[in-house]
């Protein structure tokens, strides 16, 4: 730049900022090392010889591979039964949570009525409620409408935690829907069912994955009421677990190898419904 004395000087250098991405990327593989660590270490031990699983000192890489365990594990004690019984649980609660929730959801977003604060409040404060108070109030009512040790009686508990919160969510993605969008269709000529049906419907699918999905994994990862509302006939897969704990000690390799197989069922869902999932997660994130 020039000056009144005929000099110049030379311009500054423009400092930029470093890009925060890198610190980002850095937290980001940071929290999934420690995220999945415990599932590498079941993979690990799972497939490992059942002598490296009680050493003392373990090594974090394979030692070696095989399927031992996983015959160990289906012969220590039924497996499909269990697994069958799980499906079937959690696939009758997700069905009933989502019919049940959706409505509900809808009726409080949608329609005023008197009372509906009470009920979001109540919604909200059985959440709150910590599982494990409710157990001998759960376990006296089931036994007195005889359904303790009945399938039917678990699918009842768990919907009276998992319901509330499908309520709740799928409220948060009705909300987000414009009522404009309903009221353009009824002056189409579509009735309310069918405006819901037609519009709100497909826009709430992806919600309603995401919201299955955490009910589903809900269901099927749940150990303390089928553990206390079940017996050993009825057990569930995670129940089935404790029968690697002996009074002789615990077979962690074929337990890990046990958690694997329970775990493939959860990772075919989510497989299959990944896209819907995060569109659900994202749903009303931004407007416009």
């Amino acid at each position: 730049m020039s000056t009144l004395s005929g000099t110049t000087t030379a311009t500054p250098p423009v400092r930029r900022r470093r890009s925060p991405k890198l610190g980002w990327n850095l937290l980001g593989l940071l929290v999934f090392l420690v995220l999945g660590f415990p599932l590498y270490w079941m993979l690990n031990t799972a497939f490992k010889p059942a002598k490296d699983a009680i050493d003392p000192d373990p090594s974090l890489l394979p030692t070696g591979l095989t399927f031992d365990n996983f015959r160990r594990a289906l012969d220590i004690a039924d497996f499909w039964g269990p697994v069958g019984r799980s499906l079937v649980v959690s696939l009758v609660v997700v069905v009933v949570g989502m019919i049940v929730g959706t409505l509900a959801a809808l009726a409080i977003s949608r329609f005023a009525f008197r009372g509906r604060k009470i009920v979001i409040v109540g919604i909200l404060a059985v959440q709150m409620v910590p599982l494990v108070a409710m157990i001998i109030p759960i376990f006296l009512l089931l036994n007195d409408l005889g359904q303790y040790d009945k399938l039917t009686g678990l699918i009842i508990t768990y919907l009276t935690f998992i319901l509330p919160f499908t309520v709740w969510t799928l409220r948060g993605f009705i909300v987000n829907i414009p009522k404009e969008l309903e009221e353009a269709a009824m002056v189409d000529g579509c009735t309310r069912t069918g405006a819901f049906v037609r519009v709100v419907f497909p826009l709430l699918a992806p919600g309603m994955v995401a919201t299955s999905v955490y009910g589903f994994i809900q269901a099927w990862n749940e150990y303390l009421y089928a553990l206390m509302l079940m017996s050993q006939e009825h057990e569930t897969a995670t129940v089935w677990l404790g029968n690697f704990t002996t009074k002789h000690g615990t077979e962690y390799a074929p337990m890990m190898a046990g958690a694997t197989m329970m775990a493939v069922p959860i990772v075919v869902l989510f497989l299959l419904v990944q896209r819907k999932m995060a569109a659900g997660l994202t749903a009303g994130a931004v407007k416009g």
